[in-house]
């Protein structure tokens, strides 16, 4: 009677709040057309990894697409915070950073965006946990903290960073 009791609850939690949300979605939702994701807007080829902002912002914008994340490697500052802003083309894909209190869900036509401050550098690994199909398990990224003085160093004479130095 009891287990009853409980599930009977959960079971109207679940639906009061799916009926609230659909009634009222979160606020600041940004949309974007996966059809024209590669060709034109924030999320071309060009555009994507690691960059600082004419306002002194660093933004990394990622694409995730099966089974792979665009960039493969990202290199961010240590001490600055970092705004991640991605979406996806095809399915629901999300990572989570190492250690740290990045994560996201990367949703086709949607775009995820959140800001966090890695505290020291290393690198760290990225992988997909949302699962999108046969070949999720080989789905990851490598994220690079690197001091927040080479950074400026690095980024200083190119517009996007790369784990490949040259």
């Amino acid at each position: 009677m009891i287990v009853g009791i409980v599930i009977a609850i959960l079971v109207g939690m679940m639906i009061v709040t799916g009926l609230h949300w659909a009634a009222m979605p979160p606020s600041r939702v940004e949309t974007v057309d996966v059809k024209t994701l590669h060709i034109k807007g924030e999320f071309v080829e060009s555009n994507l990894g690691t960059a600082l902002e004419d306002d002194g912002k660093v933004v990394v914008r990622v694409l995730a697409q099966q089974y792979s994340f665009q960039p493969q490697c990202l290199v961010v500052p240590a001490g600055m915070p970092v705004t991640f802003r991605g979406t996806s083309s095809d399915a629901i894909h999300g990572f989570v950073v190492g250690a740290s209190n990045a994560n996201a869900m990367l949703i086709p036509g949607f775009i995820a965006t959140f800001t966090t401050t890695f505290r020291r550098p290393g690198e760290h690994l990225m992988p997909c946990h949302e699962y999108c199909g046969t070949g999720h398990e080989a789905m990851w990224a490598r994220v690079q903290v690197i001091s927040q003085q080479e950074f400026l160093e690095r980024i200083r004479d190119t517009r996007r960073l790369s784990c490949v130095r040259s």
